[in-house]
């Protein structure tokens, strides 16, 4: 059984005017994110944006050797995602991935 959770958690969630929230709501979906998770690897089509309310992600740069390095890190005050908007960014993100286990609203 999860925790409970309320997406109002999210900090950008509970920033939206109540009458877009509320057309939102019936779309958000409570998720268990293990530790290492994967959310997003290049060439995969991303289906889900994630607001986090008490889980860590982490945007990676995976270098062709292997080693990678971190981008970024979204918490509950944004929205884990890579949108095409990212794509002209370099480095370009090629992994989502969860870095402390909890449970975000997708």
């Amino acid at each position: 059984m999860l925790p409970s959770h309320n997406p109002h958690q999210n900090h950008l969630l509970a920033a939206l005017p109540a009458d877009e929230y509320a057309r939102l709501f019936p779309h958000l979906e409570l998720v268990f994110l293990p530790l290492g998770n994967v959310l997003y690897e290049s060439g995969i089509q991303l289906r889900h944006a994630y607001f986090p309310t008490t889980a860590i992600v982490s945007l990676l740069y995976v270098m062709e050797n292997g080693a990678s390095t971190e981008i970024a890190v979204i918490g509950n005050e944004g929205v884990a995602s890579v949108s095409p908007s990212s794509w002209a960014a370099k480095p370009r993100p090629t992994e989502l991935s969860c870095k402390a286990p909890a449970t975000p609203i997708a």
